[in-house]
């Protein structure tokens, strides 16, 4: 017989003072001498905390009732905020949102790199809604409710929730959840669709199905006469991502695209390739890295964790050689169809593991004055305390993640490396994902 798992008892809702916030953004008051981070309150605020998680010294909890409320508190630009777990923020500010995130890394930069930056950078904001193009839809069929689910989950739950619009999503996909949801409630798959990755383009935005079963002829007309309505390219992903293929349009190229008009590029992505979310803020961001880079005509470039070009292009546009360093060799590949679709030798591209040492790589051996990275979560440590950084004169180091920025801020310090600039970017407005940029040169002696 299986033993029954039993479920944790959570205690009674309790009266709470918040304190301050964390750095993800949640509020923290101390109940029984048990430290809550409680969702959805901002300093100063006396709420009712309902607690969802527990363990011995700390727990977990939402702001269920607001008793005496924050000046900086504001209405909810969604309707469906509180329930949808897809922003924590929205309650506060925008203005407090960036603030808060700027004194986030300020915080950690002496905390874990040993320093902080002789000059901070102005934070770089753009539109704080419908500004997100790359998202992984839930898709769930509910039998009393009597329809399709499509979006994200509830906070601290594993339940989709109710939504008929986000306001965070671009708009070409998040005024269209409802529509979406009936054309999969009408196929015999509806409950066999787990998920849709989202990928917006400028002219063109891809719905990729995760389908657990084969659709019939009739289900895959629901999705194409969808993609008919909205402009929508329609996908279908059986297993893995290399599974993927387009049912409409059955003509024209499978590429979607976003332009760089302060470069004159238009950059070719699949809908599985990363991209970044926010188009507005990824073009401040390459004007501000290549503005820290200090370029000239002679420069010759290491673009580390390159992807599909985003930064190694724009380079390209103004150095005399750039070469474009992913781990991905798809990826890879795309970097190079990028940089022959606009006629530049100047950008090269290379696959390899950069958790490796890559001093035998001849690649690496490349005389360059000028480095930048824009690694994944985990950082860039392995790559930074292996790289032969003789020779360069500058750094530009974009992160996704403060901790692991300072923590390799304290590598670069320790050989040799002054920490010039810092500061953050609102890549996600109304989430507490920061994004962080930092220029170094070497000491002088």
């Amino acid at each position: 017989m299986a033993r029954r798992i039993r479920k944790k008892k959570m205690p009674e809702p309790f009266v709470g003072q918040i304190e301050r916030l964390s750095h993800e953004g949640r509020g923290i008051c101390v109940e029984n001498e048990r430290t809550v981070f409680v969702s959805g309150a901002l300093p100063g605020e006396t709420v009712e905390v309902t607690v969802h998680n527990r363990w011995k010294g700390h727990a977990e909890g939402r702001a269920t009732r607001i008793d005496l409320a924050s000046a900086e508190r504001v209405a909810p630009v969604c309707e469906h905020f509180g329930v949808c777990g897809g922003c924590a923020l929205q309650h506060w500010d925008l203005d407090k949102q960036v603030e808060h995130k700027a004194n986030t890394l300020q915080e950690l930069l002496p905390h874990h790199g040993g320093g902080v930056a002789q000059n901070t950078l102005t934070p770089l904001q753009a539109n704080a809604q419908g500004y997100r193009r790359k998202a992984r839809l839930g898709v769930r069929w509910v039998q009393a409710k009597g329809r399709v689910l499509v979006g994200f989950r509830e906070q601290a739950s594993n339940f989709l929730a109710v939504l008929d619009s986000c306001k965070i999503l671009d708009p070409r996909v998040g005024e269209r959840l409802t529509e979406i949801g009936e054309a999969i409630a009408a196929t015999s798959i509806r409950d066999r669709i787990a998920q849709i990755e989202v990928a917006c383009g400028d002219q063109a935005v891809a719905l990729v199905f995760r389908v657990l079963d084969p659709p019939t002829q009739s289900d895959q007309a629901r999705l194409v006469e969808l993609g008919m309505r909205f402009g929508f390219h329609i996908w279908l992903q059986p297993k893995g991502p290399d599974t993927s293929h387009r049912i409409w349009p059955l003509q024209g190229p499978e590429w979607l695209s976003y332009e760089m008009p302060e470069y004159g590029l238009r950059m070719r992505f699949h809908p599985h390739d990363f991209t970044q979310v926010n188009a507005q803020i990824n073009q401040k961001m390459m004007s501000q890295a290549l503005g820290l880079l200090s370029l000239k005509p002679e420069d010759r470039v290491l673009d580390l964790f390159s992807g599909l070009g985003n930064f190694t292009l724009p380079i390209g546009r103004v150095a005399a050689h750039v070469v474009g360093v992913e781990g991905s060799e798809a990826m890879t590949e795309r970097g190079r169809m990028n940089a022959a679709l606009h006629g530049m030798p100047q950008c090269e591209f290379h696959a390899a593991d950069l958790t490796q040492p890559i001093a035998d790589k001849p690649w690496a051996q490349g005389g360059f004055n000028k480095l930048l990275l824009d690694p994944a979560r985990s950082g860039a440590a392995e790559v930074l305390e292996a790289l032969d950084l003789s020779g360069l004169e500058r750094i530009v180091y974009v992160s996704c993640n403060p901790a692991t920025l300072a923590r390799d801020v304290g590598i670069l310090r320790a050989r040799g490396w002054e920490l010039t600039d810092a500061g953050i970017m609102d890549m996600f407005p109304h989430t507490a994902h920061v994004e962080s940029m930092a220029a170094f040169v070497p000491v002088k002696k």
